[in-house]
């Protein structure tokens, strides 16, 4: 297969195994010893403009391991440094600096690249272009002076030497000043002077333009310009000549239209670079000056990247972006006129970087990508470099792969360490990037100190540390107590770093925690400590008190904290240290100030500190005389009386009142209510509030409403009654003032878009005959706006909208009265549809048998057709590997797990290990969901398998019989039992443990030779090829060498039915050897029948009829004597069997079927034989031939197989599954490929092309046997085994 179409196909696999960028931590212990490719740390600018008078120091520095060696280039060749005494490299770096005193600066113009070499591999550095600064003389040149009518437009050119950099201009006169400049005179871009229009101050003989370059710090000047005007209010073409007049006007006293002096015509363009400044120029002529102002046709300025400069003349955007091309348009304006011309834009762009290689660190046989993104306009072109070769020229390697932006790393091995370049360019630029690939084998190491101890408080966030460092990258586990494994989930989370957080911390948190970090080299693990503290809480607070002059004042501070941290309490006053006084007396939980006195009143505050929180509280002291003072009774103020209106006007009035009584507390504030009785009568609003002090209050009123007011007094006690309301005073309607609020647009259907707003009160109204204009339209499209008028709703329902499309959204409020102002635009989204795809690339990595990771492609935002809610992926398990197809889980249920926004993959937790699984994927909207993606099949590995389902241990004198049944999970295919038996005694083991091995087919065991009455404690587990599970544990005495007691020899009976029969267990306590379970059916009259269990506590009756109850007993006889012990009589009922259970095996019809149907086969073969001894074959190409029917075509389209030559239904795979791992292959995986019928499958083709399959002398294999065939797997098996 031609490998440029497979490369498309595989680098989604390659994708999937990608390995991930490994950083090399900075901790100097973990790099001594690790080898690293060089990486470049410095270097200079790409254009490096030098001054003749210093050194030319071209940087270049680098790090790996070992240290880089460094070479350069100049003008493409190799650069011999120490060739030339002048050059020196500094020790260690590849930085030169080069001596020019003396020399020919220009000797060392040039491109220079820098070279970093060491074992691993070679990093370049830019291309840097060395060019010395140059600050000319300006040219000679005779300078006529120059001699205008006064009001005519001049310009005075500069015209500097070309330097470099660029000189910066200015003019200025012979005193070395400024010249003034203003709206009338400026100075272009270009430096030149212009005046709109010439004064006669402009008469000057002494205009001088400077430049001045940057590197050299030199200043050249221009020959003066001498500029004459004339003011006569009359001249003639002759009287100009005589006169030498350059600028001559025909109507030269009278104002004129604007002029554009630069630049020039109705239109001009500029080009401009992405993320560089736009400086666009209109500089024009008229009288008066001109006003200038600028729009951008068909869009808005960039407010936050514009300005204005040389008053408004210059239009200055800075990092210009590719929405700012279009046509700007300068306008200049006076009272005679207007001129505009447009200035069409162009941005183009250097390459620029949308994600840059990084650098990987892989471990031996680990596939890795580079990519390498860029944009630029034009689309720039990418070469890739491997150590500063183009990869063309670097020798053959079959492990990387080139896919334009993407450089495809598989089975990297050790030694293949490289740098690999990026070079992207264009006609305006280039970059270059330096990734480096390291192939390490490290195992794993944990950088967090060892036994580290963190301590947090209650309810808290805690994060541990487990920072690690190996290739491959290490997976980390964490324990708690070095027992219970802790998973990704509430309250834990574990972050990819390896941090371990526990979202809110409690005391049941404590403890020690253990990180593992694993990868294929080794495994490592480290402790930490997590102490979760009690928090610390002030119990009893400070009190307010007051507190007569001379007395005590106590404050308490009472706290609790946790016991293991150091409290320190801390006292304040007003926020500040406690006084200097002895008076001040701190202790434990309290301070006392003794002999108070007027500076001891203020704020006082106790804070309690531990090294992990604080708490704080605060009180007041105030201090009274010592002589007590008659009580003093404090009561709500009396409300105020006279209301009264004044300064009325349309949109506002002054009310005045008299303050009521204040009853011994002061008038802290007064509330002034209204009611409008015209749209809500009977209800207060609070207005405004003014302080006590103020008996008149400014009220701002709305039109439309009918007012009435009300004021309220407020002091330390409440609030008085209402005053009595004041007269009516009615406000004229008007337009709105404000327009609706809240206005929303958001489709509910696809078509539509429901445009929403809360509508204004009546208050807010202004006005009778309150509507709403709603306007809409496409957004980015050329469109009129579309319109709509409504009243007394809060929504309009537009159709026929395109999908989930954006809107511009205006709601403007109107009244009989007019319009309410320009309402503000509002972006909204018409209505949502189910997305149109289902994501393509579904691939499935298993990590292990509960663990397995999704992958897929995202979707085209345009097939979403709504706003992406993420992926919702659809698994459910079909059966355990070791079942049958036709076992199948037809009650497995799907499993869904969604994830958020607009990720590519996402992990599929507590999976049964040893299962076929099946899986697709739907994106979600916020409509709803969109098709499935094609099924994919994933298998997970086996794991150890769960307990065994029951143990039964029937003890004896000295002996024990087991009976155990195999595991409800078996997780695999179970390979036997281990049985762990010893005596102990409670808890404490006092004996040897014995160890047993059982096969898979063994659930009992009778152990012998034990000792009477001794304790024993049984463990029992399964075992799969992946170890063994979890144990069932059961505890047993032997029967004790005692005398029979008188007691009771039996307990507890308990009954069941299973599939085998009834099942009757029973507890002994007694010494006898004949025990028998005796039973008949219930309400007959004839005899027991028993069946001898000796030595066990259960038994099964088998052969009882279905749907009848019978009597059973458990009996007990002495053989020494007629003693005989029996249990209670207990009814146990045996359920009707459907008829479906009936055995036909053993009924007549079946029989004489099935020899019938042998008889028959019999005779087919020994025809078989006969022709096959002639040499015949099966005549399929007439047979097919034959069979011209429409109906019967020789291939079905749905499974792949050939008519009715095909395997019988049985042989069939479940569609949709997998194929078995023989090298088969579904047809709908691979519907170009003949592999299903080729070499690798169970049918051939003859040389005609007739299929001869299963009619061949080659024998069918079986599905289980495996991939067995020693034919090469096909390219699509090769795809699948990276599932």
């Amino acid at each position: 297969m031609d490998f440029h179409l497979s490369t498309g196909a595989l680098l989604m696999v390659f994708l999937c195994h990608m390995t991930s960028a490994l950083e090399v931590p900075l901790d100097p212990k973990v790099l001594e010893g690790l080898p690293q490719p060089p990486t470049i740390t410095l270097q200079s600018p790409k254009d490096y403009i030098f001054d003749p008078r210093e050194n030319i120091v071209i940087h270049c520095e680098a790090k790996g391991k070992p240290h880089p060696s460094f070479s350069w280039t100049r003008n493409g060749t190799h650069f011999d440094v120490e060739k030339d005494s002048k050059v020196l490299m500094k020790p260690g770096s590849g930085t030169l600096v080069i001596d020019i005193s003396g020399e020919k600066a220009e000797a060392y113009e040039g491109t220079y690249q820098c070279t970093a070499h060491n074992d691993h591999g070679t990093a370049v550095s830019n291309n840097i272009v060395i060019r010395q600064s140059r600050s000319p003389l300006w040219s000679k040149e005779r300078i006529e002076a120059i001699t205008v009518q006064m009001g005519v437009s001049l310009v005075l050119q500069c015209r500097p030497p070309a330097g470099l950099p660029p000189p910066v201009i200015f003019w200025m006169d012979n005193n070395f000043q400024r010249l003034p400049l203003d709206k009338r005179v400026s100075q272009a871009l270009n430096g030149d002077l212009y005046f709109s229009n010439v004064l006669s101050e402009d008469t000057r003989n002494d205009y001088i333009c400077y430049a001045r370059f940057p590197h050299t710090q030199t200043i050249q000047q221009k020959q003066p310009i001498s500029v004459t005007v004339l003011e006569m209010d009359t001249m003639n073409e002759t009287v100009a000549s005589l006169y030498n007049i350059t600028k001559f006007s025909a109507n030269p006293a009278g104002d004129y239209r604007p002029g554009f002096m630069t630049p020039l015509g109705a239109t001009s363009t500029e080009m401009v670079l992405r993320g560089e400044t736009l400086e666009l120029e209109c500089i024009a002529e008229g009288l008066p000056t001109p006003e200038m102002s600028w729009q951008k046709d068909g869009g808005e300025l960039p407010t936050s990247r514009v300005s204005f400069l040389n008053y408004k003349k210059t239009l200055k955007i800075s990092d210009v972006s590719e929405a700012d091309a279009g046509d700007y348009t300068c306008t200049a304006t006076n009272r005679l006129g207007t001129v505009d011309h447009v200035i069409k834009v162009t941005v183009k762009a250097a390459p620029f970087w949308i994600g840059a290689p990084r650098n990987l660190i892989l471990a031996p046989n680990e596939t890795g990508i580079l990519t390498c993104k860029v944009n630029g306009d034009p689309k720039p072109d990418i070469r890739w470099f491997i150590n500063g070769v183009p990869f063309e020229n670097a020798p053959e390697d079959l492990t990387r792969k080139v896919d334009n932006d993407t450089v495809i790393l598989s089975n990297v091995q050790s030694g293949s360490s490289a740098v690999y370049q990026c070079n992207a360019s264009n006609e305006f630029g280039y970059l270059i990037a330096n990734a480096f690939v390291s192939v390490l084998a490290e195992p794993p190491r944990v950088l967090t100190p060892p036994n580290q101890v963190y301590q947090v408080i209650t309810n808290s966030p805690a994060l541990l540390d487990c920072a690690t460092f190996g290739s491959p990258i290490p997976t980390i586990t964490w324990f708690k107590d070095s027992q219970i494994s802790i998973k990704s989930g509430d309250p834990y989370v574990i972050h990819e770093n390896g941090t371990l957080e526990i979202n809110v911390a409690q005391s049941q948190n404590s403890g020690k925690y253990t990180c593992i970090a694993t990868n294929n080299l080794g495994i490592k693990e480290n402790h930490v400590f997590l102490e979760v503290k009690e928090p610390t809480r002030i119990l009893k607070q400070p009190e307010y008190k007051v507190v007569q002059r001379g007395m005590s004042a106590i404050f308490e501070c009472k706290v609790k904290h946790d016991p293991s941290l150091i409290p320190t309490m801390t006292w304040l006053k007003n926020n500040g240290e406690l006084p200097d006084d002895e008076r001040f007396e701190v202790d434990t939980d309290s301070l006392t100030i003794k002999d108070v006195t007027d500076e001891d009143e203020g704020t006082y505050t106790c804070i309690m500190n531990t090294s992990l929180d604080q708490d704080s509280a605060s009180a007041m002291l105030t201090v009274v005389e010592a002589t007590p003072t008659p009580a003093i009774v404090y009561e709500k103020p009396d409300p105020p009386t006279d209301l009264e209106l004044t300064d009325q006007t349309e949109r506002s009035v002054q009310l005045t009142w008299i303050p009521g009584d204040e009853n011994n507390s002061p008038t802290q504030k007064f509330l002034i209510q209204y009611e409008d009785l015209l749209h809500q009568p009977n209800v207060w609003v609070n207005m405004t509030e003014v302080p006590g002090t103020s008996t008149t209050a400014h009220l701002d009123l709305s039109p439309y409403v009918y007012y009435s007011f009300r004021v309220l007094a407020k002091n330390q006690v409440g609030y008085s009654q209402p005053s009595q309301a004041s007269r009516q005073y009615r406000t004229n309607p008007a337009a709105p003032d404000d327009n609706p609020s809240d206005v929303q647009g958001e489709g509910t259907e696809p078509g539509n878009l429901v445009i929403s707003w809360r509508k204004l009160t009546g208050l807010q109204s202004n006005g009778p005959g309150l509507e709403y204009k709603v306007q809409w339209r496409q957004k980015d499209v050329a469109q009129e706006w579309s319109s709509r008028t409504v009243a007394n709703v809060s929504q309009v329902v537009v159709s026929g909208t395109p999908i989930f499309v954006p809107y511009e959204i205006k709601v403007q409020s109107l009244n009989d009265y007019g319009n309410g102002p320009e309402a503000e635009v509002v972006i909204g989204y018409s209505g949502e549809d189910l997305p149109l795809s289902a994501p393509d690339g579904v691939l499935v990595m298993v990590h292990n048998s509960t663990l397995a990771e999704v992958h897929w492609e995202p979707v085209s935002s345009h097939s979403v057709r709504g706003k992406l809610k993420g992926y919702k992926v659809y698994y459910r398990r079909e059966r355990g590997l070791h079942e049958a197809e036709e076992e199948a889980d037809q009650e497995s249920q799907d499993q869904v797990l969604t994830f958020s926004g607009n990720l590519t993959k996402g992990r599929l937790p507590d999976l049964q290990p040893y299962s076929l699984y099946n899986l697709f994927i739907r994106v979600l909207n916020s409509k709803g969901e969109g098709p499935p993606s094609p099924d994919k099949q994933f298998e997970t590995p086996e794991g150890v398998p769960g307990p065994p389902s029951f143990l039964q241990v029937n003890p004896s004198l000295d002996s024990f019989t087991l009976e155990w049944g195999p595991p409800l999970n078996n997780n695999g295919r179970l390979i036997g039992y281990t049985l762990r038996y010893q005596p102990v005694n409670t808890t404490i083991e006092t004996g040897p443990v014995k160890i047993m091995d059982f096969p898979v087919n063994e659930t009992t065991v009778t152990l012998d030779n034990l000792n009477s009455s001794v304790l024993y404690k049984f463990d029992l587990n399964a075992k799969t090829v992946k170890g063994a599970g979890p144990s069932i544990t059961k505890e047993a005495s032997t029967a004790m060498e005692t005398t029979p007691s008188v007691g009771p020899v039996f307990g507890t009976v308990n009954t069941s039915v299973s599939e085998e029969g009834a099942v009757i267990s029973w507890e002994y306590f007694g010494h006898h050897k004949n025990i028998y379970v005796e039973y008949m059916v219930e309400n007959s009259k004839e005899d027991w029948k028993k069946e001898s269990v000796n030595g066990s506590h259960s038994h099964v009756l088998k052969g009882l009829k279905p749907g009848t109850s019978y009597r059973v007993r458990v009996v007990a006889r002495d053989p020494t004597g007629p003693t005989l012990h029996s249990t209670n009589e207990e009814v146990v009922t045996v359920p009707a069997v459907p008829s479906r259970h009936v055995d036909i095996a053993t009924q007549g019809w079946f029989i004489g079927l099935m020899c019938a149907i042998a008889l028959l086969i019999l005779v087919l073969l020994i025809v078989c034989f006969i022709k096959r001894n002639k040499g015949g074959k099966y005549p399929v190409k007439e047979k097919e031939e034959a069979h011209q029917d429409p109906e019967i075509q020789p291939m079905k389209e749905d499974d792949g197989t050939f008519g009715e030559y095909s395997d019988t239904e049985d042989h069939k795979p479940l569609k949709g599954s997998r194929t078995p791992s023989n090298g088969t292959v579904r047809r709908d995986e691979s519907d170009d490929s003949l592999v299903d019928y080729g070499e690798g499958g169970d049918g051939q083709f003859n040389e005609d092309g007739s299929f001869i399959g299963q009619y061949s002398g080659k024998k069918e294999k079986d599905t289980h046997e495996g991939n067995e065939s020693s034919e090469a797997p096909s390219p699509v098996n090769a795809m699948n085994s990276f599932v």
